[in-house]
């Protein structure tokens, strides 16, 4: 690791606008540097990791985000109680907010991140792309003229189908939708909107031609208020679900060694012509199918995924950053990812998130306590809510994350080993995590060799229950199939082991019938409800959505598991609800799909 830069004030005091994770991992770089943090807290956090680890700490609300994490007159007001010089956003809530950053300017702090204008810019994927077109920056074929429904509508059917609808203000997969033909695209058009302007306060969107082999490769850029740009590098970040990263690597591996030299040179010219003066990244579509790229969007703040980037160059990321807040001149040369590269026995690292959620049930979230009771060894990086020993607590409020397994390797084929044995060593009790899914994913043919696409997970066809968690489990250390056999793969083929492997649909209407009983539709999880489609005495059919659910910050659609006529709604707009409560009655339970011929082999894989 580069020896930390001077502190220019030893009486710097940053107070970090986040919680969990993000929290805990800036603290770590104000502790190195000798600054001191200042920690925010709602309600539910008040006995947080971040909060006790912090120099101080500040109350700013109840658990409602608007009224806390969100409310930008809260983190102001804790900013003067606790006498904070500067406030670091992390990434996500406020972090893309031009107006949080202005007002941190306005009230005489230092904003740990880029100006404020290269947030705007940057922070409208409309204004983005125009300023990428400007740049020479390729951008994918789409529409951002208009926000008329009509004139969408007609952009899409000319831009051909299928098509993505995405949030303008939008990030962290929230406010995305596909369209994969006309009478689809209304119901796509408002279901983006409505998620857009729940989280990001504004519904504008645009319409682009939806890649249906695309990767999503970054580059992390780094820059000074000197003019100095530099990039770090690649990263692999393709295994998603639902638009939200799942496993992330670096470098990306299977670059033609020209694609990722354009990609590369055109994330350094796009940072440098909005002025860009912090820790950010420019993110590219890759079509898998002929290597081309494309502008997607640059993120102006730091990102969950940078451990990686950190792992590989030595650099420590949020160090950078609020040496560049502070107008310190980052001594990186243009070539500076080549040579930390070539100079460090790390060559290639991987990122696994670590969520409370149920991945044999298309990924339902989880809520509840737990203890992390076991973790891998010291060698291994783990960015959590909380270490080895301590209790977790997952709400609905906030998001499921619990933490982030960092693993680093001499080559990628070394760093694929290390991650497969540092997961069979998890283990977190009370709480049902995706855990055994990245113990699944690391041993996918497709993943082993570098070579998935963000549809990976959509297209692949999961075990019907973990492979890890019944009978002999893989962290005893004992061998079976599982842990022998990398190359496995699950099919709908019959077994002489008898697995049932049903699609993501049947494990979504079966979860919700198992709650359903004398024609009651129950919730699958506790969350909020957003949206409420359906009123007693209306008929519908198979597939319609009913209610929308908002949970760990997505929101979710309640769908019809057959036709019926409503007999009443149980459930109010604005609602909290807990998981298993009756949300529909019908006059009669609706219809059920056929259920499986079990001699069927389906012999279409």
């Amino acid at each position: 690791m580069p020896a930390p830069l001077p502190c220019p004030d030893p009486s710097m005091r940053v107070l970090i606008a986040n919680r969990g994770e993000i929290a805990r991992r800036i603290i770590r770089s104000t502790d190195a540097w000798g600054v001191e943090s200042v920690a925010v807290w709602a309600d539910p956090d008040e006995h947080a990791g971040h909060v006790a680890e912090a120099t101080h700490a500040e109350r700013i609300g109840p658990a409602a985000l608007d009224d806390s994490y969100l409310s930008v007159d809260a983190i102001l007001a804790a900013a003067a109680r606790s006498k904070a010089t500067h406030v670091h956003p992390g990434y996500g809530f406020l972090s893309e907010r031009t107006d949080f950053a202005e007002a941190v300017v306005a009230a005489g702090l230092v904003w740990v991140g880029p100006s404020p204008d290269s947030v705007r810019s940057m922070g409208s994927k409309i204004e983005a792309r125009s300023v990428a077109q400007t740049a020479g920056v390729p951008v994918i074929p789409g529409f951002d003229e208009s926000q008329d429904d009509a004139a969408l509508a007609a952009a899409a059917e000319e831009i051909g189908f299928p098509v993505l609808v995405k949030a303008s203000a939008g990030g962290g997969g929230k406010g995305i939708r596909i369209a994969w033909d006309a009478e689809a695209f209304p119901s796509a058009l408002a279901e983006a909107r409505a998620e857009s302007l729940r989280a990001f306060g504004d519904d504008a969107v645009l319409v682009e031609r939806y890649i249906t082999r695309p990767r999503h490769i970054e580059v992390q850029i780094v820059a000074d208020r000197d003019g100095t740009v530099v990039d770090l590098g690649t990263r692999e970040c393709s295994v998603q679900r639902r638009y939200q990263k799942v496993l992330e690597e670096a470098p990306a591996p299977n670059l033609p060694p020209h694609t990722e030299q354009a990609m590369r040179s055109a994330a350094v010219s796009l940072a440098a012509g909005i002025g860009y003066d912090s820790l950010g990244t420019v993110e590219f579509v890759v079509d898998a199918a002929t290597d081309e790229f494309f502008f997607l969007e640059m993120n102006t703040r730091i990102q969950v995924e940078h451990t990686v980037t950190e792992v590989v160059t030595g650099h420590d990321l949020v160090h950078l950053q609020l040496a560049a807040a502070c107008g310190e001149r980052l001594d990186l040369a243009p070539t500076a990812f080549d040579d930390a590269i070539v100079a460090s026995p790390i060559k290639h690292a991987f990122e696994a998130r670590i969520n409370a959620e149920d991945p044999w049930n298309d990924h339902l979230p989880q809520t509840g306590s737990g203890v992390v009771s076991r973790m891998p060894g010291a060698d291994h990086r783990w960015d959590a809510v909380a270490d080895e020993g301590w209790s977790v607590e997952i709400g609905t409020s906030y998001d499921s994350m619990i933490g982030k397994l960092i693993i680093g390797g001499t080559d990628r084929f070394d760093a694929l080993t290390q991650l497969t044995t540092a997961l069979a060593e998890i283990d977190i009790r009370g709480l049902t995590t995706n855990v055994d899914l990245h113990q699944w994913l690391v041993r996918q043919p497709d993943v082993r060799a570098g070579r998935v696409t963000t549809r990976f997970l959509d297209e692949a066809i999961l075990p019907a229950r973990s492979p890890f968690s019944n009978g002999t489990d893989t962290r005893s250390g004992v061998v079976t199939p599982w842990n022998e056999r990398l190359g496995w793969r699950l099919t709908p083929h019959r077994s002489e082991l008898a697995f049932d492997s049903p699609t993501r649909d049947d494990r979504w209407h079966s979860a919700a019938r198992e709650g359903q009983a004398d024609g009651e539709l129950h919730a699958p999880f506790p969350g909020l409800v957003t949206g409420v489609e359906v009123a007693a005495g209306d008929t519908v059919v198979a597939g319609q959505t009913l209610l929308t659910i908002e949970a760990m910050k997505m929101l979710h659609p309640i769908l019809a598991t057959g036709d019926g006529t409503v007999a009443e709604v149980h459930v109010e707009l604005g609602e909290q609800l807990e998981g298993g409560a009756v949300l529909v009655t019908f006059v009669e339970p609706p219809n059920e799909p056929p259920a499986q011929d079990p001699s069927s082999t389906g012999d279409d894989q």
